[in-house]
């Protein structure tokens, strides 16, 4: 299975990745796990993207685009669930032909649904420093302009599954295991 888990920020999609990942037995690739792992490991787009990181830049698409083609043709080439990428329009048009390269094309695309208010109340209640209700509101903007857009794209291709994500993490990974066996 090849899939990609979308939601805002506060959805539970890591929750819900540690859990269809075990249930599914494909790799859980995280963009962000990608990023560190590379610069721990001083490969050559690791330090690239350590660079950016290091002074506090969000890294290019194309360093992420070259993770992402390293891992779909590694660990991940028989299945994976992405999370974290795409994050907007060109990324899922970039991965589209990633994967058109290697003749394989995204089973699913599941999209975790939640209210504002209560993403708000999630994020609240986790304790970060930087999660303050401005701050968790102008992140929230960011996901509704520029990685919401992806659910018209992939709704369009027959992709997508749409699942409530209000529930226990059990009652939602069910929702979600339900559409994609």
């Amino acid at each position: 299975m090849r899939a990609v888990l979308l939601g805002p920020p506060g959805a539970g999609k890591g929750t819900q990745a540690d859990l269809i990942r075990t249930s599914l037995g494909v790799p859980h690739i995280s963009t962000g796990d990608l990023l560190r792992t590379a610069v721990q490991n001083q490969t050559e787009l690791g330090k690239q993207a350590k660079a950016f990181m290091d002074e506090g830049k969000l890294v290019p698409d194309e360093l992420v685009i070259g993770l992402i083609r390293e891992r779909l043709q590694s660990d991940a080439a028989a299945g994976f669930l992405l999370d974290g990428f795409p994050r907007n329009l060109a990324q899922g048009q970039t991965l589209a032909e990633l994967l058109d390269e290697n003749s394989v094309t995204l089973d699913h695309v599941v999209s975790l649904n939640v209210p504002v208010d209560e993403l708000v109340k999630r994020m609240m209640g986790r304790g970060r420093s930087d999660d303050n209700e401005e701050t968790i509101r102008a992140r929230l903007d960011v996901y509704e302009n520029e990685t919401a857009p992806l659910c018209d794209f992939y709704r369009e291709r027959g992709v997508l599954r749409e699942i409530d994500g209000l529930g226990t993490p059990d009652e939602i990974s069910q929702r979600v295991l339900a559409q994609v066996k």
